[in-house]
């Protein structure tokens, strides 16, 4: 058989049954591949980027998911670089697969002949172009290998035309994927953190998105419960502990944070990070995130150990590995009576959560964004799956909505690509089609890659769409105050063909029907939640991404920080209205 059906049959080993892209000549002989072996659902994308993305939002949706982009050679492999940078930053993995010009003219400057792999090489765990045929099956073994091994992450594969078309020697009876590599903590490193957390009075658990990727959740819960130390996920690891758990005492840092949350770390004394790499907007100015405290890492990484700051004590390990083991110690030391009782250190997390929750409730007109958030945490349920990828939308919706399940919240953390939501959106729910499935994104993100949408159309991808629209780069507006301006950051202007929009510019309704899709817009709190509703039934009834346009006063500040945890700046009173745990809704069939 050919290589390039060889490769194909690799993918269907290894598991694949889904694949994002867009043909091209370079690529071809691969998507003939790809056609007479059956196997593996194509979607074509709108922009190579986007599939990248959709790759991504795929192998986020569900445990063992492996996405698949695939471009031709020159432009659509260095299209694809962002969603490998995203990938890579996240430790999210993928497998790109790019076309290339004949290995004959590789140094002669041929059309669109650019070395991918040196240009990917810095965002990936490995790039390669493959330039003799044999060893397309080792290469593709190979990757999957890497990708699911150690901290996962993107891989990179380009192939020449030639190399594509050739003849090889491959037999898929006799194929097996290679062993899968994952570091565990042993008993003895347990063991000594485990009389870091006895020695403590106010510790606490950092469950990053590491938990998330090891499908560790229940047992970080076990552990937090066996000893009774309140959690604080990262936006990462967001839905490891449910936002309705005794335990959980809210997000730490900067911006995607809760004030409670900020509140109890500030009271800590001992810190568990679990899977998790201590982003900067998590932790802010090292020195007041880390005084007075001790630190326990443990990461699967082992140069990340140390990399932000020196741990007390570091612990290389898969996440999973090391919670079988902590809670193996802590039912011991239960057993034993040697627990110490964190009862009112817990009660005063909870004392925190319960009465520094930021103000959602208003009712003006126009819309601001926290009435949003409040109605879609009243329209969807505890089993919705958030998509968002960066800006003032994302950082209120991470500081005001709720999540209760790993992996329903999907937000691309290190990289923050503008235009990452609509295709992650769809590859979630590629993966996931029973799920309901929820994006939110603010104006400037949603137009970046917004013809996305017509995929969702023409492939009947449902989901709904929360774009919440001021007509502003908002976060970047609120970030030159510092500069005391307010230079090129604004969207707005008459538009000549929708005087309707009242000066906020792009008709999105008429921009998403014209992709083939449904919207609705919103202009007053009341119609929030019908909207929400409509939504879900007309993406149920029609089978196409439908989007709900909030109309929202031009500006709000988000309450953050520029510094650190203690001078977050705070823009609205507290909360008066009781906090209650949404009632389950029937998603859309």
């Amino acid at each position: 058989m050919t290589a390039a059906r060889a490769a194909v049959e690799i993918l269907k080993l290894e598991g694949v049954d889904a694949a994002f892209g867009v043909p091209g000549a370079a690529i071809n002989p691969f998507y003939a591949a790809l056609r007479a072996a059956g196997g593996v659902h194509h979607t074509l994308a709108r922009h190579v980027e986007g599939a990248s993305h959709m790759a991504e939002g795929y192998t986020r949706a569900r445990q063992g998911n492996i996405g698949v982009c695939i471009g031709t050679s020159g432009p659509a492999g260095t299209d694809m670089i962002t969603g490998l940078y995203s990938a890579t930053g996240d430790s999210i993995p993928i497998l790109c697969i790019t076309g290339q010009a004949p290995t004959a003219v590789l140094h002669k400057e041929d059309f669109q002949a650019v070395d991918i792999a040196a240009i990917a090489a810095p965002v990936t765990k490995k790039a390669t172009t493959v330039r003799e045929a044999a060893q397309v099956p080792g290469v593709f073994q190979e990757a999957f290998h890497l990708m699911r091994s150690g901290r996962p992450g993107p891989v990179l594969v380009d192939l020449p035309l030639d190399v594509q078309q050739t003849e090889i020697e491959f037999d898929p009876e006799t194929y097996e994927p290679l062993p899968v590599y994952r570091p565990a903590a042993t008993r003895r490193q347990i063991d000594r953190a485990m009389a870091m957390l006895e020695a403590a009075e106010r510790p606490l658990i950092v469950a990053g998105g590491g938990v998330v990727g090891a499908e560790a959740s229940a047992l970080l819960v076990e552990f937090a419960e066996l000893t009774g130390v309140p959690v604080i996920p990262t936006l990462m690891g967001w839905g490891t502990v449910p936002d309705d758990h005794p335990l959980n005492a809210g997000m730490v840092g900067l911006q995607t944070s809760h004030r409670y949350g900020n509140a109890t770390f500030l009271e800590s004394d001992f810190v568990l990070g679990v899977g998790n790499r201590w982003a900067n907007r998590h932790t802010g100015q090292l020195a007041a995130y880390t005084e007075g405290r001790t630190f326990v890492h443990v990461d699967i990484e082992p140069t990340q150990i140390g990399k932000i700051f020196a741990p007390d004590l570091g612990i290389v390990s898969d996440a999973r590995a090391a919670l079988a083991l902590f809670t193996e110690a802590a039912r011991e030391l239960r057993d034993a009576g040697r627990l110490p009782d964190r009862t009112a250190w817990a009660a005063a997390a909870r004392q925190r959560k319960a009465t520094m929750r930021r103000r959602t409730h208003f009712d003006d007109v126009p819309l601001k964004p926290q009435r949003v958030y409040e109605e879609m945490n009243r329209a969807f349920g505890p089993e919705t799956v958030y998509v968002s990828t960066i800006g003032l939308s994302q950082i209120a919706g991470a500081q005001f909505l709720h999540v209760y399940r790993p992996r329903h919240w999907i937000n691309c953390g290190q990289a923050g690509p503008l235009g990452w939501t609509v295709p992650a959106a769809l590859g979630v729910a590629t993966a996931a089609p029973h799920a309901d499935v929820v994006a939110l994104s603010g104006d400037y993100d949603f137009q970046f890659m917004l013809e996305e949408l017509a995929v969702g159309a023409q492939f009947r991808i449902p989901y709904v769409h929360v774009l919440v629209n001021n007509s502003y780069l908002g976060l970047i507006r609120q970030a030159q105050r510092n500069f005391d301006m307010d230079y090129q950051v604004q969207l707005s202007f008459d538009n000549v063909n929708a005087p309707e929009v009242g000066g906020y510019g792009v008709d999105h309704v008429r921009v998403v029907e014209g992709l083939g899709c449904k919207a609705l817009r919103v202009t007053r709190p009341q119609e929030l939640l019908p909207a929400f509703e409509e939504a879900r039934k007309l993406a149920a009834d029609h089978r196409v991404p439908v989007v709900v346009e909030a109309v929202l006063e031009r500006v709000t500040n988000i309450a953050m920080s520029g510094s650190d945890l203690r001078s977050v700046v705070e823009f609205e009173e507290l909360a008066t209205e009781p906090w209650h745990a949404p009632t389950a809704v029937t998603p859309h069939a």
